[in-house]
């Protein structure tokens, strides 16, 4: 009786963004996670100048250390290309090692990749060219979620809330009638970029100027935001099984105790407090679920997302933001709310990847 070949999945992460240490992070936490009974692993790091290479399988490799990110660089293992010809689904050796010039054929592709050139449209673009399938969002999607402004026309179209904001393109500045609507404070954050970071609070608009360039350091295009005052609540999405409704997860309620928002040091550092589920009233829960939802669709996401959102103290409920590859790491928000809903992380992992065979690549 022949044995059945086990599903190859490459797994891809780092990337040039910001977030590079993040990806890391959580495609240590997903290796982890992965039954070799099942899947036959292939982790393909990218360094922060943009170089693939094979990496090792070792998910003690890729976890934060006194504080300190993981970083995958050129040493870290042989490098490889993928050529955009849905005829060969091979990696291919740049520098063959031992007479091998290629990898075995990849079935799936997990692009845990976090921020530009990885959620936002970019490597879903390639792997749409070399005809693999892959986990999330289609290029559309991903490149829509990624930059915020987008995000709120599509939602406010949806008839889904979101708070006052500006878009400020390259070169522009606020100008005093924004100020006007805007209020103090404001946060000031680069458009297309996540894990909070280049965001700053302002409170005096003296300080403007400063948060703005900090913001175009990562992202020539920025948003101003009118400080929303209420509680920060995150619910997470998976796409239906068998291609049906969306499905939502419990709701998180996010407490900071070292900040007075929710910075890249809470997320990943600090370990913020959070409750799961949050303490909402019913219909609020409800609410919010249905416009996780509601978001996803509007966005024409797949497999995942993690909805971000304020309740204010009389209930209203706004928008935040979107992640179509949210982080997976093990203080990651999307992957403990849905643990806390009865699917634990291994099997969020493998239901990902079963989704993304079932969908395949090309327009559906």
């Amino acid at each position: 009786m022949t044995t059945p070949r086990k599903t190859r999945v490459a797994i891809v992460f780092g990337g040039r963004s910001s977030e590079h240490g993040i990806s890391c992070v959580s495609a240590g936490s997903i290796l982890r996670a992965l039954d070799p009974d099942q899947y036959e692993v292939l982790p393909v790091g990218i360094t922060r100048e943009g170089r693939w290479v094979v990496a090792a399988a070792d998910p003690s490799s890729f976890a934060i250390a006194d504080r300190k990110l993981p970083e995958i660089t050129a040493a870290s293992g042989s490098a490889v290309v993928l050529a955009a010809d849905p005829t060969a689904t091979e990696l291919i050796v740049r520098e063959p090692v031992d007479g091998v010039s290629s990898l075995a054929g990849v079935d799936v592709v997990f692009p845990v990749l976090h921020g530009a050139y990885g959620e936002d449209g970019t490597i879903q673009g390639l792997l749409e060219m070399a005809g693999l399938p892959y986990v999330g969002a289609n290029v559309f999607a991903s490149a829509a979620a990624m930059d915020k402004e987008f995000t709120k026309k599509l939602a406010i179209a949806e008839g889904i809330p979101v708070g006052p904001y500006a878009v400020l393109r390259a070169g522009a500045d606020l100008g005093e009638q924004d100020k006007e609507r805007l209020g103090l404070p404001v946060f000031v954050k680069p458009a297309r970029a996540g894990s909070s970071h280049g965001i700053t609070k302002v409170t005096d608009w003296a300080d403007l100027d400063k948060a703005v360039a900090i913001a175009r350091e990562i992202d020539p295009k920025v948003l101003v935001e009118a400080a929303v005052v209420g509680r920060e609540i995150e619910c997470g999405v998976l796409e239906g099984e068998a291609g049906g409704a969306p499905e939502a997860s419990l709701l998180a309620e996010i407490h900071v105790d070292s900040a007075d928002w929710y910075d890249f040091e809470a997320k990943y550092l600090d370990g913020g407090r959070y409750d799961i589920p949050a303490g909402l009233p019913a219909e609020v829960t409800s609410q919010v679920q249905e416009y996780a939802r509601r978001t996803f669709t509007a966005l024409d996401c797949a497999g995942l997302a993690r909805v971000d959102f304020f309740v204010t103290a009389d209930n209203q409920i706004y928008l935040n933001e979107i992640n179509t590859m949210p982080g997976m790491t093990p203080t990651s928000m999307f992957p403990l709310m849905w643990a806390a809903t009865g699917l634990e992380y291994p099997k969020v992992v493998d239901r990902l990847i079963r989704t993304a065979l079932r969908r395949g690549s090309g327009l559906h």
